[in-house]
């Protein structure tokens, strides 16, 4: 199997996974739900509703793969995509943290940049 599509594999499983656990506890006026473009690769994690009489519309999580690296766009969770991804053995070098901006990624342990 080559990288892009373990790689989207991937990321689909995990959000799928923390999608399924916010649905356990489902808000009955906030859906919560994954768009999946995998001919483009981008995977969102979205919250869609209602609440104290304020529309809620956001993003928890966006990750897009670009080049042979996935680039997270957003990132609301706790303990951060990143680390999932760490976790299933993908290398550090293979993410970007793409809600830093541009000059400030060196300082992190991740990638800087696409290719």
């Amino acid at each position: 199997m080559d990288k892009l599509t373990e790689y989207s594999k991937l990321i689909e499983r995990i959000l799928t996974g923390y999608v399924e656990l916010s649905n356990h506890h489902p808000n009955p006026d906030i859906e919560t739900f994954l768009v999946v473009d995998s001919s483009k690769s981008h995977y969102i994690w979205m919250n869609l509703g209602w609440q104290n009489g304020e529309r809620i519309t956001g993003m928890t999580v966006y990750v897009r793969i670009r080049g042979s690296k996935f680039w997270i766009e957003e990132d609301w969770t706790e303990n951060g995509i990143a680390t999932e991804l760490i976790g299933e053995g993908v290398p550090k070098e293979d993410i970007v943290l793409a809600f830093h901006e541009p000059r400030m990624r060196h300082y992190t342990e991740f990638a800087v940049a696409s290719s």
